[in-house]
């Protein structure tokens, strides 16, 4: 449903971060990230990449790129449950299409979370500061998420990959 008149709350939130943010090249990167991300399929190649290269701990990555999997799998499940659609003002210009109209919480953020902290054990590198802030960025550059959709899909994302690693350094 279109919300008319100025934008408050998150929307007005969404609308100054994509202001700010929002430029040719920023836009350019955010839609090569979404497209990355779309479904982790990109985590998961990484993953996959990570196990034929690393042929000592090839195991350890496979659970690894499966875990970025199931991540991804867990928002779609809380999507389907909490069903936010997604941001709909005219102060806000979506850049990318998007496989739902459901909006909380961004998969993209929960995938990108899960897969730097499951790589960051395996490469021995924090590999988060470099990954979770531009793919949660790129998703209000795009307009297709709220301010709260990406937090939650990054705490989710984190707790997954947090509690998979655990389970990893045990062996």
């Amino acid at each position: 449903m279109l919300e008319k008149g100025n934008p408050t709350g998150e929307v007005a939130v969404l609308a100054k971060a994509q202001g700010v943010l929002k430029s040719d090249v920023t836009v350019k990167a955010a839609r090569g990230l979404s497209h990355f991300g779309e479904h982790s399929a990109g985590w998961f190649a990484l993953g996959l990449v990570g196990a034929a290269v690393d042929k000592k701990r090839r195991k350890d990555w496979l659970v690894a790129a499966v875990g970025v999997v199931g991540a991804h799998a867990a928002s779609i499940a809380v999507k389907r449950v909490v069903r936010r659609p997604r941001p709909d003002h005219p102060s806000v210009e979506v850049l990318v299409g998007t496989p739902s109209k459901l909006s909380f919480p961004s998969s993209h953020a929960t995938s990108t979370t899960a897969a730097a902290v499951l790589y960051s054990g395996l490469t021995g590198r924090n590999l988060v500061p470099a990954l979770v802030p531009p793919m949660l960025a790129s998703r209000l550059v795009l307009g297709v998420h709220y301010p709260t959709d990406v937090l939650a899909g990054a705490a989710l994302g984190g707790v997954v990959g947090g509690l998979i690693r655990r389970k990893l350094k045990r062996r």
